[in-house]
């Protein structure tokens, strides 16, 4: 059932829609504002959720000191300047102090903050910052490396030009040799090693 809430949302797409000169009781489009409803309670559900809970949820002891890094999480999210899509992969890497987490939370600590309006370079640092509060490890780095729909849909209309931005706390951003373990580990081709 809808409240009015939805209805106000659904209205605003239907005038957006209006706008830019479509008919939206036209059939293809009758729907659309309750699709598009949904579709942006999906994309944002970021707002919903707090990563330092979603972290905390699986920690564990663990006399591991050595580095952990997974590799090309896929992410979409969205520019808050434009509201257009922003796709990218993201590399993330700790260094555990006496604790681990469960390798899921990692990609879920990304869509989290994925899944709100956004640019690239404060997704990154939120990521860092959200594991380096909640594990407290030696050290996190996490780089990010995306497509942006604002620069090649429109604007400049750049396309295939990706952004890169990278977040570095702890030993990461103190000891060369960590930094550049993490570099070449996420520079290195991938390929189903397992």
């Amino acid at each position: 059932m809808f409240d009015s809430k939805d209805t106000k949302f659904e209205n605003a797409v239907k005038t957006m829609m209006t706008h830019v000169g479509e008919d939206p009781t036209r059939e293809g489009l009758e729907k659309t504002p309750a699709r598009v409803r949904k579709a942006y309670e999906f994309m944002y559900g970021g707002y919903n959720e707090n990563p330092k809970e979603i972290l905390s949820s699986a920690l564990f002891t663990s006399s591991n000191d050595e580095m952990v890094l997974i590799k090309d999480i896929e992410f979409y999210s969205t520019c808050e300047h434009h509201l257009l899509p922003i796709i990218g992969r993201v590399h993330v890497a700790y260094i555990p102090d006496g604790k681990v987490v469960g390798l899921s939370k990692i990609p879920r600590v990304v869509d989290v903050f994925a899944r709100r309006m956004q640019i690239q370079e404060q997704l990154t640092e939120q990521i860092a910052d959200a594991i380096m509060e909640t594990i407290a490890p030696k050290g996190v780095a996490v780089v990010v490396v995306a497509r942006h729909m604002c620069m090649e849909m429109r604007g400049v209309e750049k396309i295939n030009s990706t952004t890169t931005s990278s977040a570095l706390r702890g030993l990461f951003k103190k000891d060369e040799k960590t930094r550049s373990e993490f570099f070449s580990l996420i520079n290195s081709p991938t390929g189903t090693r397992y």
